[in-house]
């Protein structure tokens, strides 16, 4: 088993602000954990920007919201698309370079170059609707990433497994009538951003777990052995994708369950296998939320060493 680690300088460069919780300082904090035994030994990769990244983002988004993203970046100061969405002059080439790894990313994953891929990336992007940017995220990294590996790599079949605490509505809106991606989250409820109800089923490819403020680790799990798993299980993707948010956490300031680290490696354990008996393999997660400084990278290394198959965190 071979696994990608995607990261690069560039998404410091989205400076969101004073205050602001989605902040470079996150990636600093990763970084300083994979730098360390037993990480120090991954694959680093990193992705060009090419020059037909524009009809990567129109894979999801529109014409006009590509353009109102890319022409509202700010030479100077910050740029608002709403109140919690935040440009600075170096914004677009954090999300044209987050853009630009979860596809290279794929390309390397159905090349057999690699069979796991975890991306350090910001701005995060599963809030990102097709037709406006929202909840910190400016484009949908791994929406563009599911719909990229359908178009450019034939595949039939493809899942997005979603577990931060927020429920992803950008990639459910942009799957919601495609029977070929499934999209399956969990999320605190009733939370932001007010999506993600159990009654939302799409064209039968949309499953939404929704979880009371207050739930713990041992019922989170629960829920997926239930629900989210077997209906993985049932769609037999070729592809699994991982909205990697880890705000769920305990600590996480910006919402009210409670798992921790132990919960975040199960629940990635239970992705890999079956991702290794139904998609050779092949599975990519991309980093989404997670705000506490200690908490963050502590679930970031539970996850990625899960995925890499370590046997310890040092």
């Amino acid at each position: 088993m071979t696994m990608l680690y995607y990261s690069h300088s560039d998404f410091l460069l989205h400076d969101t602000g004073p205050g602001h919780p989605e902040c470079a300082e996150r990636l600093r904090a990763i970084e300083r954990v994979m730098q360390r035994p037993p990480f120090n030994s991954l694959r680093r990769a990193t992705a060009e920007i090419p020059a037909d990244i524009e009809d990567k983002l129109a894979l999801i988004h529109s014409p006009a919201m590509i353009s109102r993203v890319l022409n509202g970046m700010p030479g100077e100061g910050y740029a608002h698309f709403d109140a919690d969405t935040v440009a600075s002059p170096g914004s677009k080439q954090a999300a044209l370079r987050a853009v630009a790894s979860v596809c290279d990313a794929i390309d390397r994953l159905m090349s057999g170059d690699a069979d796991k891929a975890f991306c350090a990336v910001r701005p995060p992007g599963h809030h990102a609707m097709p037709n406006y940017p929202m909840g910190f995220c400016l484009f949908n990294n791994v929406a563009i990433a599911a719909e990229y590996a359908r178009r450019h790599h034939g595949l039939q079949r493809i899942a997005v497994v979603d577990f931060d605490v927020h429920h992803g509505n950008g990639s459910q809106a942009a799957f919601y009538q495609q029977p070929q991606v499934m999209y399956a989250s969990s999320h605190q409820w009733p939370h932001y951003p007010g999506s993600g109800h159990p009654s939302e089923h799409g064209a039968g490819n949309i499953v939404n777990v929704a979880l009371p403020t207050g739930t713990d680790g041992t019922a989170f799990r629960e829920k997926y052995q239930e629900i989210i798993l077997p209906a993985v299980r049932k769609f037999r993707p070729q592809l699994l994708l991982v909205s990697a948010g880890f705000d769920a956490h305990k600590d996480d300031p910006l919402a009210s369950l409670r798992l921790n680290e132990a919960d975040y490696a199960w629940v990635t354990q239970q992705l890999v296998e079956i991702a290794d008996s139904c998609c050779d393999g092949r599975m990519l997660s991309a980093l989404e939320g997670g705000y506490n400084l200690t908490a963050l990278p502590a679930s970031v290394a539970a996850h990625v060493a899960a995925m890499a198959g370590l046997e310890s965190v040092d």
